[in-house]
């Protein structure tokens, strides 16, 4: 049997409350919605249409709470992570991390270069970035300090210049280059030092740093890549080269003044207390 009432009690709002949302809901919708006497209360035929649906509604709102509660307790949900390819070697600790805390998440990895990435973060397709420091300030975009870097020469275990702590740029000149793509950031980086000389010989250019590393394994040749680029790779050397500042601060970007999941903050902890990145802090103490 239909009671306002009971309504209001389970509802835990007075009674006149109750009876004047329905008034205001039955006005708005210009029809009766409940057939009322002294003694009981039914449905109009309204009424009857419109029950199923309010029932869905009250599901609905139910369902958003609990998944909102399971966002919060990162119980489902997932998680868009823009990388720079010299990013790649520290991030596999992390994810494993994290897959085994949180299997309900799905991560979505995206690698790009940096330009690209930043597009997609801007454009919210991304929730953070990991990437260096860009040269010039991102517009929108917060950038926070993950660890230090340098830009260095990488050779062979085997080449000549394996044995070397630093490598000047002169020295550089006398070798074939096999460089990243312009574009990269470890490229931008080292055209900014050497600030458009032609006295290098480029041999090769690519995209991939897998494939850069093989040839690097496999020739004498010479690439400039970030330190921490060869991160757990076998068979290659990297030395940092000669340059005053020789800095490259490895970073976490987001945008600014923008909702930042709990699943990111997660990763973002997990990430900064990995052996890869602790190793990177202490070599910089």
């Amino acid at each position: 049997m239909l009671s306002f009432s009971d309504a209001a009690k389970a509802l835990n709002i007075a009674q006149s409350s109750l009876s004047q949302q329905i008034k205001q809901l039955e006005d708005e919708l210009d029809v009766k919605l409940f057939l009322r006497n002294s003694h009981s209360i039914a449905l109009t035929e309204a009424g009857k249409v419109m029950l199923p649906f309010a029932l869905r509604t009250i599901h609905d709102a139910q369902t958003c709470t609990d998944r909102i509660r399971d966002l919060q307790k990162l119980l489902t949900g997932s998680l868009c992570i823009g990388v720079t390819y010299s990013f790649s070697p520290i991030l596999t600790e992390t994810v494993i991390s994290f897959m085994k805390l949180y299997p309900h998440i799905k991560l979505n990895i995206i690698y790009e270069p940096m330009n690209k990435l930043m597009e997609l973060l801007a454009k919210r397709q991304l929730d953070f970035v990991l990437a260096f420091k860009p040269t010039h300030p991102i517009a929108d975009v917060e950038s926070h300090t993950l660890f230090q870097n340098r830009l260095s020469a990488v050779v062979s275990a085997t080449h000549q210049l394996a044995s070397k702590e630093k490598v000047t740029l002169s020295e550089l000149e006398k070798y074939d280059l096999a460089l990243p793509s312009k574009g990269l950031q470890a490229r931008n980086a080292f055209d900014s030092i050497v600030n458009g000389s032609d006295n290098f010989n480029i041999r090769i250019e690519l995209n991939e740093v897998n494939i850069l590393l093989k040839l690097i394994r496999q020739t004498r040749l010479v690439t400039v890549l970030a330190e921490d680029s060869i991160y757990n790779e076998r068979d290659v050397k990297a030395i940092p080269i000669d340059i005053p500042e020789n800095e490259m601060m490895g970073c976490v970007h987001i945008l600014k003044d923008s909702y930042h999941k709990h699943s990111m903050k997660e990763f973002v902890r997990l990430l900064s207390e990995s052996i890869a990145v602790k190793v990177r802090q202490n070599s910089w103490i």
